[in-house]
């Protein structure tokens, strides 16, 4: 019930934002014009992410003045560590919405945000390498940083379809605050109320509050600020996760279980991630940098194969349900049966995804590199 309301509380919040800054942004035009790789014909408002962070910010005040949740406070630098980067992230992302930052200054404001979320302890401590690698402070902190970052811009180069990212991390924060609700409860646990299951409450809360006004035909756009923000978040509830195992306390039987955070981001991340791969690899291929703009992105690929926009979002949706939920699914049932099921959903997913292509050529996934990327 606590849970609910903080995700009420982050739900109304982001859907009152919305709304307000929808009708700021038409009534001022701020909103800049349509570029090459867009999808969208109409110009649109890009500081959906603006109501996002106020959806967050509420629902984490509101949670400090309960007392159930005073174990999450207790430490506070975390939070204090998180909310600097929510913040910085946020400025940063609305002013290359405005205006169009370089990348070097965006990915140096990234840099910061990770270091002061890993200073303030928000790190990977552990690897499940030959039992259990307790890492250095060094090789933490640079771990923790890398990870931070790449979740980020894999979360905002998929940001190109209406509703895609607001609904992809929507399953991403449901899973994860179903696998630390588990583990908080489970045998060896911290404590019921953690700062991730926090923070995924929160996050699925803001984005359930956003995507009326994100939802295809979309009146309203997340920007950068709202999925950089996102991944922050992601990236930090996630390593949250792996920062409360102790590894002296593990259940042996429970010891795949306690470290699931580590392989579960790159299941409930799978599209961003092998869409960022995907980008980096065909960019520096073609003799560009890394972070080039260009519309060759899989939500670009799925409408260039026939897929509507609304199916191309759905099928994108499948992919990330099928990956999540089935590496999920380990915890409760027998490996066997789980990847059965796992095996099943991507069987029709992977039909689903290329039935277009019987009347319609085959897209190369490292093709012409073209102006502009995300949304």
């Amino acid at each position: 019930m606590n849970y609910l309301i903080i995700g009420f509380v982050a739900a109304i919040i982001s859907f009152i934002g919305s709304h307000a800054l929808l009708r700021l942004s038409h009534r001022f035009t701020i909103y800049p014009v349509i570029r090459d790789r867009d999808v969208h014909t109409t110009p649109t408002p890009r500081l959906g992410g603006v109501a996002i962070v106020l959806g967050l910010g509420a629902a984490l005040i509101v949670a400090a003045f309960l007392p159930v949740f005073g174990p999450v406070f207790v430490n506070i630098m975390p939070v204090i560590g998180i909310g600097i980067g929510i913040v910085l992230m946020a400025v940063v992302g609305v002013i290359d919405d405005l205006i169009d930052l370089n990348w070097l200054v965006k990915l140096g404001a990234q840099l910061i945000a990770a270091v002061v979320l890993a200073w303030s302890g928000v790190q990977i401590v552990s690897l499940p390498f030959s039992g259990i690698l307790l890492l250095s402070p060094t090789m933490s902190l640079v771990l923790t940083v890398f990870a931070v970052v790449l979740v980020m811009n894999a979360i905002n180069f998929i940001d190109g379809l209406d509703g895609l990212v607001a609904g992809v991390t929507l399953i991403a924060g449901a899973v994860f605050f179903i696998y630390s609700y588990i583990l908080a409860t489970g045998p060896g646990e911290t404590s019921y109320f953690n700062l991730s299951t926090l923070l995924t409450a929160a996050l699925c809360g803001a984005l359930i509050g956003f995507l009326p006004v994100n939802w295809h035909p979309a009146k309203m756009f997340m920007g950068d600020s709202g999925a950089l923000v996102i991944g922050l978040v992601l990236a930090a509830s996630t390593i949250s996760v792996t920062g409360q195992v102790d590894p002296t306390r593990i259940d042996p039987g429970q010891f795949v279980p306690a470290f699931i955070p580590l392989a579960l981001p790159l299941a409930v991340l799978v599209v961003p991630l092998v869409d960022f791969i995907l980008a980096v690899t065909r960019r520096i291929l073609g003799g560009r940098s890394p972070f080039a703009a260009d519309r060759k992105h899989l939500h670009h690929r799925l409408l260039d194969m026939g897929h509507t926009h609304f199916r191309a979002v759905l099928i994108l949706y499948a992919w990330t349900v099928v990956a999540a939920v089935g590496a999920l699914l380990f915890m409760f049932i027998d490996a066997i049966v789980a990847t059965g099921i796992v095996a099943a959903g991507l069987i029709v997913t992977t039909i689903l995804t290329i039935a277009p292509l019987g009347r319609d050529k085959p897209i190369n996934l490292f093709g012409d590199i073209v102006e502009d990327t995300h949304e």
